[in-house]
């Protein structure tokens, strides 16, 4: 059996960055979302500032995420060729990180011209939600934690 507090075996782990390090973009970006939309129900600065600070590090942690989904790939499959679960969740995987950055930089582009954010985010923001959800979804099927039993 494996000792759990083992950090040879959880740093050195084939997959494992990934799989931890998965959660911090997809719980900064929801968490941003749902930031966003109550700063545009109650009409505050401060919450539309930590919307924010939210997206840039769900869209700066996309990056080593990316990294470590593709050493999981080179490593687990020895590189071959994705079908399947598997390529749609890669896929996904670059279409929600772009959506992710393309939300960061509306709300970017916003805070250096002008002080108020377009309304068409909101809807970018919730379809890159949907995204993002579909992705992870994906990726627990591949980890195993979304079989059945």
């Amino acid at each position: 059996m494996v000792n759990p507090f083992d950090l040879k075996t959880a740093i050195l782990a084939k997959h494992a960055q990934h799989v931890v390090l998965i959660h911090f973009p997809i719980a900064l970006f929801l968490a941003a979302v749902a930031f966003d939309f109550i700063a545009v129900w109650v009409r505050r600065r401060g919450l539309a500032d930590a919307a924010y600070y939210n997206l840039l590090g769900a869209a700066i942690s996309t990056i080593p995420v990316l990294v470590t989904g593709t050493l999981a790939w080179q490593f687990q499959l020895e590189g071959q060729k994705l079908k399947g679960i598997l390529l749609l969740h890669l896929v996904l995987a670059c279409v929600s990180t772009a959506m992710i950055w393309l939300v960061w930089w509306v709300h970017f582009r916003a805070r250096r011209r002008t002080v108020y954010l377009p309304s068409y985010r909101l809807a970018v923001e919730f379809l890159a939600a949907g995204l993002v959800a579909l992705t992870g979804h994906l990726g627990g099927f591949l980890s195993g934690v979304n079989l059945p039993g």
